[in-house]
């Protein structure tokens, strides 16, 4: 860590801050003090996910290379949710149905789920809000506390730089922790629940 060697019990020793900050990448931070909203935890989020039935996605793509696209596979394929994909120049992806906007949605969906630029996120709550949803997820890297205090004041449970297939996945086995494939092959029949 530091360019000395060391043995025994040194080596297993967590690294310093000084030896973190010296691998960090440039221009990265580990601590953020921009940000003061704080998410709701590992078991808020799994009872998020095992309360909600439907999932609306906004900023759904017909990309295969999309983020959008991937969390749209793995909802309808592997899940038992209602999922309904939103996106106002699209008229079908995955052979679903495209709306234009929540407000045009046949239900009320229980999870936002919503790849939109940061600057359309506190639109997108609003709009959250008014189709009556319950939980507002931001996907990996979209934070906007902005957002989070427009939908939270509503009443909705909000998360923020999570990825809702990841975190279905780690909660149902598909996933470890980490968030990478656990490699455990097994014949026991899969449980589709939420």
């Amino acid at each position: 860590m530091s360019g000395i060697e060391t043995t025994g019990a040194e080596a297993c020793a967590l690294p310093t801050a000084q030896d973190i900050a010296s691998c960090a990448l440039p221009g990265s931070s580990t601590a953020q003090p921009d940000r003061t909203w704080t998410g709701p935890g590992q078991q808020d989020r799994f009872s998020i996910l095992r309360r909600a039935r439907s999932v609306a996605i906004v900023g759904a793509s017909n990309n295969p290379a999309r983020a959008s696209y991937f969390v749209a596979t793995y909802l309808l394929s592997s899940t038992a949710y209602d999922v309904y994909l939103v996106n106002p120049r699209e008229a079908e992806i995955l052979g679903q149905p495209v709306y234009a906007s929540l407000a045009d949605l046949p239900v009320v969906p229980d999870i936002v789920d919503v790849f939109r630029r940061h600057d359309d996120l506190p639109g997108v709550a609003q709009e959250a809000i008014e189709a009556g949803a319950h939980t507002l997820w931001l996907q990996l890297g979209s934070w906007n506390e902005d957002a989070a205090a427009i939908a939270e004041g509503a009443g909705l449970s909000v998360v923020m730089n999570r990825c809702i297939k990841i975190e279905h996945a780690r909660f149902h086995g598909g996933l470890h922790l980490a968030g990478f494939d656990t490699g455990v092959i097994s014949s026991r029949r899969q449980l589709l629940a939420r």
